[in-house]
């Protein structure tokens, strides 16, 4: 497994301005005005989510919730429950649809360093960007190996139609594979690691990369092994809708 290609968080928004990419380290996420120790709070929302009932794939590896959020002047504002909708030109496999997800438990909306996270977010786009609303769409995933395999990703190589997305590992148990690939939208430069250790965050300028997760398979047969993650997703301009 390669590691992860940490970065200065004094440099996180100098290092998305050259590279379109950044990764914090567990330690460094006061950069984004929380900690690895507030978040772990947060761990217990992971064993409740429902299955994801959309994969056209025909799998039942993938648990999500869905929650949106507008970032404004400092103050974070949950959004009325809507659908999550991507145009096939982002996500050629599930694109297209309306598809509605259970909302997100209130022990995680409703925490403070939940709402930490998403500002310091915020704060990031609006120094890449400009100051401005942030459109914000959360998704905590499980991708398990009850069937033997669990795709994070299984649009492939990809970009969300956003303007920054932040992935955060919550957790691995049992499991292989899952490395994080990360490639010039229009070049041929990329990285490839694999995130270990726990609130490892990956940010990502969605406008000048592609990026990817590998499957993941089980340590040991017919054991179910599993990944956690959170990926928030930050748009100006509003929301993403047909």
């Amino acid at each position: 497994m390669f590691e992860p290609p940490w970065t200065d968080p004094a440099d996180l928004v100098g290092a998305l301005r050259r590279d379109g990419e950044a990764v914090l380290a567990p330690g460094e996420l006061a950069a984004l005005g929380v900690s690895a120790a507030a978040l772990d709070a947060l761990r217990p929302c992971w064993d409740e989510l429902p299955p994801d009932g959309y994969l056209r794939d025909g799998g039942r590896y993938r648990f999500r919730r869905h929650g949106c959020f507008v970032a404004d002047g400092g103050v974070l504002t949950l959004s009325a429950h809507r659908a999550h909708w991507q145009p096939l030109d982002y996500n050629a496999l599930h694109g297209g649809i309306q598809r509605w997800f259970v909302p997100l438990a209130p022990a995680m909306s409703e925490s403070p360093a939940w709402q930490a996270l998403l500002l310091g977010l915020a704060r990031v786009a609006s120094a890449l960007r400009g100051e401005q609303p942030w459109f914000i769409e959360a998704h905590p995933f499980r991708i398990d190996t009850s069937d033997g395999i669990g795709r994070p990703t299984p649009e492939g190589a990809h970009r969300d139609g956003v303007d920054l997305v932040a992935v955060l590992l919550v957790g691995r148990h049992g499991v292989k594979g899952g490395e994080s690939r990360v490639f010039q939208a229009d070049g041929p430069a990329g990285q490839r690691f694999t995130m270990t250790q726990p609130w490892t965050t990956l940010l990502l300028d969605d406008a000048r990369v592609i990026h990817e997760t590998t499957p993941i398979q089980p340590l040991a047969a017919g054991e179910r092994g599993w990944r956690d993650t959170l990926v928030i997703t930050l748009r100006s301009g509003g929301f993403q809708g047909p």
